[in-house]
């Protein structure tokens, strides 16, 4: 592959993850969460299933221990997520989803359909799928986080 046709398989991707965001982003915002901010989201992303320090966040996130405690605040404040002692290290807190935090991330489920919905119009069940196995092939253990 040429530097050229690298470069233009480096833009679609980045394009088709920076609309994906936004499409998402703008779903949860219509199904009335607001307040919220793309890096929010990537933050529900790995305090599902069971929560996360703000260590364990904050590698997530490639972001500093204070950003990922200033981003758990906000989240707090706004009652998305909560602190609870760690099962196993008396030290830490374990950061957890709300039931409001929950609701967000069945909310941003539905937007994700949504918005790869004409994706799977325009490709066809059998080349989407193709896709996503190609895709996992690249990038098969994410993380799924914002880029800075």
């Amino acid at each position: 592959m040429h530097n050229s046709e690298a470069m233009a398989l480096s833009a679609a991707l980045l394009a088709a993850a920076g609309e994906l965001t936004q499409r998402i982003h703008a779903g949860v915002v219509a199904r009335g969460f607001e307040g919220l901010r793309p890096a929010h989201g990537f933050a529900f992303a790995r305090l599902a299933p069971d929560g996360a320090t703000v260590s364990e966040l904050a590698g997530h996130l490639g972001v500093t221990k204070q950003a990922a405690s200033q981003l758990v605040e906000e989240l707090v404040r706004k009652g998305y997520v909560e602190r609870r002692p760690h099962p196993v290290d008396a030290r830490a807190r374990l950061v957890v989803m709300t039931e409001l935090g929950w609701a967000c991330t069945r909310a941003a489920e539905e937007a994700a359909a949504d918005a790869v919905r004409p994706w799977v119009r325009q490709l066809g069940g059998r080349q989407a799928r193709a896709l996503y196995e190609q895709l996992l092939v690249i990038a098969p253990n994410g993380p799924i986080r914002p880029t800075w």
